[in-house]
Protein backbone atom coordinates (compact mmCIF):
# COMPACT_ATOMS: atom_id res chain seq x y z
CA UNK A 1 0.00 0.00 0.00
CA UNK A 2 1.48 2.95 -1.04
CA UNK A 3 1.91 5.62 2.23
CA UNK A 4 0.82 9.26 1.67
CA UNK A 5 1.77 12.43 3.78
CA UNK A 6 0.20 11.67 6.98
CA UNK A 7 -1.67 13.71 9.06
CA UNK A 8 0.59 15.92 11.55
CA UNK A 9 -0.29 15.70 15.15
CA UNK A 10 -1.19 19.16 15.53
CA UNK A 11 -3.88 19.21 12.55
CA UNK A 12 -5.87 16.86 14.44
CA UNK A 13 -7.89 18.81 16.93
CA UNK A 14 -6.50 17.88 20.66
CA UNK A 15 -9.24 15.57 22.55
CA UNK A 16 -9.60 16.83 25.80
CA UNK A 17 -10.68 15.23 28.88
CA UNK A 18 -14.08 15.23 30.33
CA UNK A 19 -13.65 18.39 33.26
CA UNK A 20 -16.50 20.08 32.39
CA UNK A 21 -19.15 20.12 35.40
CA UNK A 22 -22.59 18.63 34.50
CA UNK A 23 -25.33 20.74 33.88
CA UNK A 24 -27.27 21.38 37.40
CA UNK A 25 -30.35 22.98 35.51
CA UNK A 26 -32.27 25.45 36.59
CA UNK A 27 -35.82 26.95 37.21
CA UNK A 28 -38.02 27.31 34.33
CA UNK A 29 -37.49 30.69 33.22
CA UNK A 30 -40.50 31.04 31.33
CA UNK A 31 -39.96 34.48 30.39
CA UNK A 32 -36.57 33.53 28.08
CA UNK A 33 -38.85 30.68 26.82
CA UNK A 34 -41.23 33.30 25.32
CA UNK A 35 -38.90 35.36 24.26
CA UNK A 36 -37.53 32.75 22.16
CA UNK A 37 -37.87 33.30 18.18
CA UNK A 38 -36.64 31.40 15.08
CA UNK A 39 -36.38 33.34 11.68
CA UNK A 40 -36.58 30.73 9.57
CA UNK A 41 -35.83 32.63 6.11
CA UNK A 42 -32.13 33.80 7.47
CA UNK A 43 -31.71 30.26 9.72
CA UNK A 44 -32.56 28.63 5.99
CA UNK A 45 -30.10 30.80 4.00
CA UNK A 46 -27.17 30.15 6.39
CA UNK A 47 -27.95 26.37 6.60
CA UNK A 48 -27.62 26.23 2.43
CA UNK A 49 -24.06 28.57 2.35
CA UNK A 50 -22.43 25.30 4.84
CA UNK A 51 -22.81 22.50 2.35
CA UNK A 52 -21.88 24.66 -0.72
CA UNK A 53 -18.32 25.95 0.52
CA UNK A 54 -15.07 24.28 -0.67
CA UNK A 55 -14.42 21.31 1.86
CA UNK A 56 -11.02 20.88 4.02
CA UNK A 57 -8.71 18.49 1.44
CA UNK A 58 -5.79 16.09 1.43
CA UNK A 59 -4.14 15.95 5.22
CA UNK A 60 -6.43 18.21 6.55
CA UNK A 61 -9.73 16.24 5.87
CA UNK A 62 -8.23 13.36 6.99
CA UNK A 63 -7.35 14.46 9.96
CA UNK A 64 -10.93 15.71 10.75
CA UNK A 65 -12.21 12.79 9.39
CA UNK A 66 -10.16 10.54 12.16
CA UNK A 67 -11.95 13.30 14.61
CA UNK A 68 -15.19 12.40 13.36
CA UNK A 69 -15.12 8.64 14.45
CA UNK A 70 -14.09 9.60 17.78
CA UNK A 71 -17.48 11.68 17.67
CA UNK A 72 -19.51 8.66 16.70
CA UNK A 73 -22.26 6.88 19.01
CA UNK A 74 -21.67 3.76 17.04
CA UNK A 75 -25.49 2.26 17.12
CA UNK A 76 -27.54 -0.48 16.37
CA UNK A 77 -31.10 -0.22 16.95
CA UNK A 78 -33.51 -2.94 15.13
CA UNK A 79 -35.89 -5.28 16.30
CA UNK A 80 -33.25 -8.18 14.79
CA UNK A 81 -30.62 -7.30 17.30
CA UNK A 82 -28.76 -10.26 18.81
CA UNK A 83 -25.71 -10.34 21.24
CA UNK A 84 -23.49 -11.72 18.54
CA UNK A 85 -24.36 -8.68 16.01
CA UNK A 86 -23.71 -6.27 19.04
CA UNK A 87 -20.29 -7.70 20.22
CA UNK A 88 -19.34 -7.81 16.46
CA UNK A 89 -20.35 -4.07 16.66
CA UNK A 90 -18.48 -3.38 19.81
CA UNK A 91 -15.49 -4.71 18.33
CA UNK A 92 -15.39 -2.47 15.24
CA UNK A 93 -15.91 0.34 18.19
CA UNK A 94 -12.92 -0.96 19.61
CA UNK A 95 -11.01 -0.46 16.40
CA UNK A 96 -12.79 1.77 13.68
CA UNK A 97 -10.49 1.83 11.56
CA UNK A 98 -7.87 -0.74 9.45
CA UNK A 99 -4.75 -1.12 11.38
CA UNK A 100 -3.20 -0.97 7.74
CA UNK A 101 -4.59 2.80 6.85
CA UNK A 102 -3.88 4.13 10.60
CA UNK A 103 -0.13 3.07 10.36
CA UNK A 104 0.00 4.92 6.74
CA UNK A 105 -1.68 7.99 8.60
CA UNK A 106 0.80 8.15 10.97
CA UNK A 107 -1.97 7.62 13.70
CA UNK A 108 -2.38 5.45 16.97
CA UNK A 109 -5.14 3.41 17.76
CA UNK A 110 -8.81 5.33 17.71
CA UNK A 111 -12.29 4.60 19.04
CA UNK A 112 -15.52 5.69 18.29
CA UNK A 113 -17.03 7.85 21.27
CA UNK A 114 -19.72 5.44 22.33
CA UNK A 115 -22.08 2.56 21.40
CA UNK A 116 -25.32 3.06 21.61
CA UNK A 117 -27.91 0.00 21.80
CA UNK A 118 -31.27 -0.96 23.11
CA UNK A 119 -31.86 -1.58 26.82
CA UNK A 120 -32.18 -5.20 26.35
CA UNK A 121 -28.54 -5.34 24.48
CA UNK A 122 -26.76 -2.82 27.28
CA UNK A 123 -25.21 -6.15 28.95
CA UNK A 124 -23.82 -7.67 26.18
CA UNK A 125 -22.54 -4.06 25.20
CA UNK A 126 -20.84 -3.83 28.46
CA UNK A 127 -19.25 -6.84 28.60
CA UNK A 128 -18.04 -6.36 24.93
CA UNK A 129 -16.27 -3.20 25.73
CA UNK A 130 -14.84 -4.21 29.17
CA UNK A 131 -11.68 -2.33 29.13
CA UNK A 132 -11.65 0.28 26.47
CA UNK A 133 -13.18 2.72 28.28
CA UNK A 134 -15.92 3.39 25.81
CA UNK A 135 -18.87 4.27 27.25
CA UNK A 136 -22.49 2.45 26.72
CA UNK A 137 -25.24 4.36 25.56
CA UNK A 138 -28.59 3.21 25.80
CA UNK A 139 -32.21 4.36 24.14
CA UNK A 140 -34.83 4.52 27.22
CA UNK A 141 -38.44 6.50 28.37
CA UNK A 142 -40.36 3.91 25.29
CA UNK A 143 -38.27 5.19 22.41
CA UNK A 144 -39.07 6.20 20.38
CA UNK A 145 -42.74 7.29 20.47
CA UNK A 146 -42.22 7.86 24.44
CA UNK A 147 -45.55 6.97 24.72
CA UNK A 148 -45.54 4.53 27.31
CA UNK A 149 -46.95 5.13 30.82
CA UNK A 150 -44.15 7.86 32.28
CA UNK A 151 -43.31 5.37 35.77
CA UNK A 152 -42.54 2.78 33.47
CA UNK A 153 -39.67 4.71 31.40
CA UNK A 154 -38.37 6.13 34.58
CA UNK A 155 -37.86 2.49 35.39
CA UNK A 156 -36.74 1.93 32.04
CA UNK A 157 -33.85 4.39 32.94
CA UNK A 158 -33.02 2.60 36.53
CA UNK A 159 -32.76 -0.43 34.45
CA UNK A 160 -30.46 0.83 32.15
CA UNK A 161 -27.67 2.40 34.36
CA UNK A 162 -28.00 -0.69 36.43
CA UNK A 163 -27.05 -2.57 33.51
CA UNK A 164 -23.96 -0.35 33.00
CA UNK A 165 -25.05 2.16 30.47
CA UNK A 166 -22.98 5.31 31.30
CA UNK A 167 -25.52 7.30 29.20
CA UNK A 168 -29.00 7.65 28.66
CA UNK A 169 -30.61 8.81 25.37
CA UNK A 170 -34.42 9.53 26.67
CA UNK A 171 -36.94 10.93 24.18
CA UNK A 172 -39.39 13.56 25.12
CA UNK A 173 -43.08 14.03 25.22
CA UNK A 174 -43.92 15.76 21.89
CA UNK A 175 -47.41 16.47 22.50
CA UNK A 176 -45.95 19.06 25.56
CA UNK A 177 -43.86 21.46 22.58
CA UNK A 178 -46.86 21.22 19.95
CA UNK A 179 -49.33 22.47 22.84
CA UNK A 180 -46.54 24.73 24.63
CA UNK A 181 -46.83 23.17 27.64
CA UNK A 182 -43.62 23.61 29.17
CA UNK A 183 -44.01 23.08 32.68
CA UNK A 184 -44.77 19.63 32.06
CA UNK A 185 -42.17 19.44 29.96
CA UNK A 186 -39.37 20.75 32.27
CA UNK A 187 -41.03 18.09 34.81
CA UNK A 188 -40.65 15.33 33.04
CA UNK A 189 -37.13 16.19 32.02
CA UNK A 190 -36.00 17.00 35.65
CA UNK A 191 -37.42 13.51 36.74
CA UNK A 192 -35.23 12.02 33.78
CA UNK A 193 -32.68 13.60 34.84
CA UNK A 194 -32.54 12.53 38.38
CA UNK A 195 -33.43 8.87 37.42
CA UNK A 196 -30.70 8.91 35.66
CA UNK A 197 -27.80 9.35 38.60
CA UNK A 198 -24.34 9.63 37.74
CA UNK A 199 -25.50 9.06 34.06
CA UNK A 200 -25.22 11.58 31.40
CA UNK A 201 -28.56 12.07 29.74
CA UNK A 202 -29.18 13.42 25.86
CA UNK A 203 -32.66 14.62 25.34
CA UNK A 204 -34.16 13.87 22.12
CA UNK A 205 -36.11 16.54 20.39
CA UNK A 206 -37.14 14.43 17.51
CA UNK A 207 -37.31 18.06 15.31
CA UNK A 208 -38.98 16.57 12.65
CA UNK A 209 -42.24 16.18 15.05
CA UNK A 210 -42.28 20.11 16.60
CA UNK A 211 -43.78 21.48 13.77
CA UNK A 212 -41.63 24.83 13.82
CA UNK A 213 -37.99 25.56 13.96
CA UNK A 214 -39.57 28.00 17.01
CA UNK A 215 -40.05 24.61 19.14
CA UNK A 216 -37.19 23.31 18.26
CA UNK A 217 -35.60 26.20 20.09
CA UNK A 218 -37.81 26.31 23.18
CA UNK A 219 -37.93 22.81 23.80
CA UNK A 220 -33.83 22.66 23.36
CA UNK A 221 -34.27 25.65 25.95
CA UNK A 222 -36.34 23.87 28.43
CA UNK A 223 -34.35 20.54 28.48
CA UNK A 224 -31.16 22.72 29.10
CA UNK A 225 -32.98 24.53 31.87
CA UNK A 226 -34.03 20.92 33.55
CA UNK A 227 -30.39 19.34 33.42
CA UNK A 228 -30.19 18.08 30.04
CA UNK A 229 -26.66 17.11 29.64
CA UNK A 230 -26.73 16.80 25.76
CA UNK A 231 -29.57 17.89 23.38
CA UNK A 232 -30.39 15.24 20.39
CA UNK A 233 -32.13 16.09 16.75
CA UNK A 234 -33.39 12.70 16.51
CA UNK A 235 -34.43 9.43 16.93
CA UNK A 236 -33.44 8.24 13.74
CA UNK A 237 -36.98 6.70 13.66
CA UNK A 238 -38.99 9.94 11.71
CA UNK A 239 -39.53 10.73 8.78
CA UNK A 240 -36.83 13.94 9.33
CA UNK A 241 -34.28 13.70 10.99
CA UNK A 242 -30.90 15.19 11.75
CA UNK A 243 -30.65 19.05 8.96
CA UNK A 244 -28.61 21.93 9.39
CA UNK A 245 -31.41 24.32 9.75
CA UNK A 246 -32.66 22.26 13.20
CA UNK A 247 -28.87 21.98 14.20
CA UNK A 248 -28.08 25.95 13.76
CA UNK A 249 -31.34 26.70 16.04
CA UNK A 250 -29.62 23.65 19.01
CA UNK A 251 -26.65 24.92 18.26
CA UNK A 252 -27.40 28.66 19.10
CA UNK A 253 -29.99 27.55 21.79
CA UNK A 254 -27.07 25.88 23.52
CA UNK A 255 -24.51 28.98 22.90
CA UNK A 256 -27.35 31.20 24.40
CA UNK A 257 -27.18 28.67 27.36
CA UNK A 258 -23.55 28.74 27.98
CA UNK A 259 -23.16 32.53 28.13
CA UNK A 260 -26.00 32.77 30.36
CA UNK A 261 -25.21 29.91 32.90
CA UNK A 262 -21.24 29.28 32.18
CA UNK A 263 -22.29 25.10 31.40
CA UNK A 264 -21.24 23.42 28.18
CA UNK A 265 -23.97 21.67 26.82
CA UNK A 266 -23.42 18.83 24.10
CA UNK A 267 -24.68 18.60 21.12
CA UNK A 268 -26.01 15.15 18.96
CA UNK A 269 -27.41 15.10 15.31
CA UNK A 270 -28.85 11.81 14.65
CA UNK A 271 -30.35 10.65 11.45
CA UNK A 272 -29.35 10.70 8.01
CA UNK A 273 -25.80 11.53 8.40
CA UNK A 274 -24.02 8.63 6.53
CA UNK A 275 -21.16 10.42 4.59
CA UNK A 276 -17.74 11.70 5.40
CA UNK A 277 -18.80 14.99 3.37
CA UNK A 278 -21.72 15.58 5.58
CA UNK A 279 -20.05 14.79 9.07
CA UNK A 280 -17.23 17.88 7.35
CA UNK A 281 -19.87 20.18 7.42
CA UNK A 282 -21.24 19.54 10.50
CA UNK A 283 -17.88 19.67 12.22
CA UNK A 284 -17.24 22.66 10.52
CA UNK A 285 -20.90 24.43 11.73
CA UNK A 286 -20.29 23.21 15.71
CA UNK A 287 -16.39 24.92 15.16
CA UNK A 288 -17.45 27.72 13.65
CA UNK A 289 -20.86 28.71 16.03
CA UNK A 290 -19.50 26.80 19.49
CA UNK A 291 -15.90 27.29 19.05
CA UNK A 292 -13.14 23.97 19.41
CA UNK A 293 -14.15 23.06 22.40
CA UNK A 294 -17.14 21.44 21.20
CA UNK A 295 -15.30 19.52 18.95
CA UNK A 296 -14.69 16.88 21.34
CA UNK A 297 -16.46 13.27 21.80
CA UNK A 298 -17.79 15.08 25.42
CA UNK A 299 -19.71 17.85 23.75
CA UNK A 300 -20.18 16.69 20.49
CA UNK A 301 -21.43 13.01 18.74
CA UNK A 302 -22.97 11.63 15.33
CA UNK A 303 -25.54 9.47 16.36
CA UNK A 304 -24.56 7.38 12.97
CA UNK A 305 -24.11 3.33 11.74
CA UNK A 306 -23.21 3.69 7.93
CA UNK A 307 -20.90 7.04 8.20
CA UNK A 308 -18.30 4.86 9.72
CA UNK A 309 -17.96 2.91 6.54
CA UNK A 310 -17.71 6.01 4.70
CA UNK A 311 -15.08 7.61 6.28
CA UNK A 312 -12.98 4.26 6.94
CA UNK A 313 -13.64 4.55 2.59
CA UNK A 314 -12.17 7.68 1.92
CA UNK A 315 -9.25 7.63 4.54
CA UNK A 316 -8.18 4.49 2.21
CA UNK A 317 -8.74 6.95 -1.18
CA UNK A 318 -6.27 9.72 0.93
CA UNK A 319 -3.68 6.73 1.47
CA UNK A 320 -4.06 4.81 -1.67
CA UNK A 321 -5.77 6.98 -4.35
CA UNK A 322 -8.25 4.44 -5.46
CA UNK A 323 -11.84 3.99 -3.88
CA UNK A 324 -12.58 0.60 -2.51
CA UNK A 325 -15.75 -1.03 -2.46
CA UNK A 326 -18.25 -0.33 0.56
CA UNK A 327 -18.16 -4.30 1.66
CA UNK A 328 -14.34 -4.00 2.06
CA UNK A 329 -15.00 -1.73 5.29
CA UNK A 330 -17.88 -3.94 6.96
CA UNK A 331 -19.54 -2.26 10.25
CA UNK A 332 -19.24 -5.54 11.80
Amino acid sequence: MQKTDAPQANLLPQTLPMQDARNPGMELDMDWVRWVQANSPAIERRAAGLGARRSVKKDYQAAWLLKAITCIDLTTLAGDDTEGRVARLCAKARQPVRSDLLDALGMSAITTGAVCVYHEMVPAAVRALEGSGIPVAAVSTGFPAGLSPFHLRLAEIGESVRSGAEEIDIVISRRHVLTGNWQALYDEMRQMRAACGAAHVKAILATGELGSLRNVARASLVCMMAGADFIKTSTGKESVNATLPVSLVMIRAIRAYHERTGIRIGYKPAGGISKAKDALVYLSLIKEELGQRWVQPDLFRFGASSLLGDIERQLEHHVTGAYSAAWRHALA
